[in-house]
């Protein structure tokens, strides 16, 4: 299988975004790539709620979901949609942070909202408070998607090594990863998470990013580490895209999944145990 990352600068704008993605979609075809990932919220980057509030829609309507199903289905070509940012349904009134696959048909075939909220201070100038803006899921999420299983999370997720071996248990032979990481944590623990998750389930993570400098109408700044990263079921790494956006293709032998799992059957090898008291 021929994966294709799609390494973004969103902005706050989802119709410039989602020509951004139509465009990198194309040339992923190009590439022969039968698989295309995009980063988190795709949609729309911004810290402002009332920027948010104004141009998000709820998934039924969101113009960027809509163009992806439609460019998926025109190319013939499977696409995860690593985040996008929408309205919830009533009583909630906080966003979901989103991830959605969409088959080569552009029917969507599942939805996984991040589990895990951002809320952190990094240094007394970078604090997150994602809680504040988007409800939490609380729901693991394995599709199919040809001949594979993939299993879903989003950036923060990836700090809790539990969401990734109930899907690896549960039958995901890719786990996607899609990210808008900081460049404070970035060069410390981005790479070593997703290694550490690869090699603990004996799976393949796909960890499309943001990258660069992010282009905001309102509210503060936004800039992300990108990086986007491919690592086998044996925790070698096979891709990392640097700082640069673009289209960054890799072959996956699936094959590779149940050699690892075989040589270290550590999902079979779960111990009940008491205490810590």
């Amino acid at each position: 299988m021929r994966a294709a990352l799609l390494q973004m600068t969103s902005g706050d704008d989802p119709e410039a975004n989602l020509r951004t993605v139509c465009q990198m979609l194309a040339e992923a075809k190009i590439q022969g790539a039968e698989f295309a990932l995009t980063p988190e919220v795709t949609n729309c980057v911004s810290f402002s709620r009332t920027h948010q509030a104004r141009v998000l829609q709820s998934e039924a309507d969101d113009i960027v979901l809509r163009g992806t199903r439609k460019a998926a289905q025109e190319l013939g070509i499977w696409v995860l949609l690593g985040s996008i940012a929408v309205k919830s349904a009533a009583p909630e009134t906080r966003f979901a942070n989103r991830s959605v696959l969409i088959s080569a048909d552009g029917v969507v075939v599942a939805t996984y909202d991040k589990t895990h909220m951002f809320d952190v201070t990094v240094s007394d100038t970078e604090t997150y408070r994602e809680s504040a803006g988007y409800a939490p899921g609380d729901r693991a999420v394995v599709a199919k998607m040809m001949s594979a299983k993939i299993g879903l999370s989003i950036c923060y997720d990836i700090r809790f090594a539990y969401l990734y071996r109930k899907l690896a248990q549960a039958g995901a032979h890719i786990l996607t990863a899609p990210a808008a990481f900081s460049p404070t944590t970035g060069p410390a623990h981005w790479e070593p998470l997703l290694r550490a998750r690869a090699i603990e389930t004996g799976s393949f993570v796909l960890a499309p990013a943001q990258t660069g400098d992010h282009p905001v109408s309102r509210g503060r700044p936004r800039r992300t580490y990108g990086h986007s990263m491919v690592v086998s079921p044996w925790g070698e790494v096979l891709l990392d895209a640097g700082r640069d956006p673009g289209v960054y293709t890799v072959d996956l032998d699936l094959s590779t999944v149940n050699e690892a799992r075989r040589k270290i059957p550590a999902l079979t090898h779960d111990r009940d145990i008491t205490g810590p008291q």
